[in-house]
């Protein structure tokens, strides 16, 4: 989709759901990661995320479109905009809008699930790392005794060639 079909839509949108002209700009953005839209108050412009349409399609797309609309025609009309606002709330559920939009991102695994255990040797208290400790700069907060590893827990990396 171009950005010249956004803008058309956005506009049908407007008219057909909230009986309004929009009057400014609507484009893709793609360096949007996390967010189906944003509406920019200075500019009054719609930016959406083009993994929206790509990756849940059309009514997704248009849902985000109500969505950014909502905070366009309040904040034109000097209403409360943002998330929060009773306003905003209000006209979401008139216009049958989505208050978030889909997952777009995939969660990061988590990459370190190394584990390292020191041991005190006076006292023998066991601490729990997840990085490794330099065993010469740190002592046992208990007795100031020396710390050893006696455990390291580390992820098998797999070898690319």
């Amino acid at each position: 989709m171009s950005d010249e079909k956004l803008y058309k839509l956005v506009c049908n949108v407007s008219k057909e759901v909230f009986g309004k002209d929009f009057q400014h700009e609507a484009y893709f953005n793609s360096r949007l990661r996390t967010t189906g839209g944003r509406y920019m108050l200075r500019t009054h412009h719609i930016e959406v995320n083009p993994l929206v349409f790509e990756k849940h399609g059309m009514d997704e797309l248009i849902g985000v479109v109500k969505h950014e609309l909502c905070h366009y025609h309040l904040h034109i009309e000097g209403k409360g905009y943002k998330h929060r606002d009773a306003d905003f709330r209000e006209l979401l559920k008139r216009t049958n809008s989505p208050r978030f939009c889909s997952t777009l991102v995939e969660p990061k695994k988590r990459k370190n699930n190394k584990i390292y255990t020191y041991q005190c040797e006076k006292c023998s208290l066991l601490y729990n790392r997840k990085i490794k400790l330099n065993t010469l700069k740190y002592r046992c907060g208990k007795c100031f005794g020396n710390l050893i590893l006696v455990f390291s827990k580390n992820p098998e990396k797999s070898s690319k060639k």
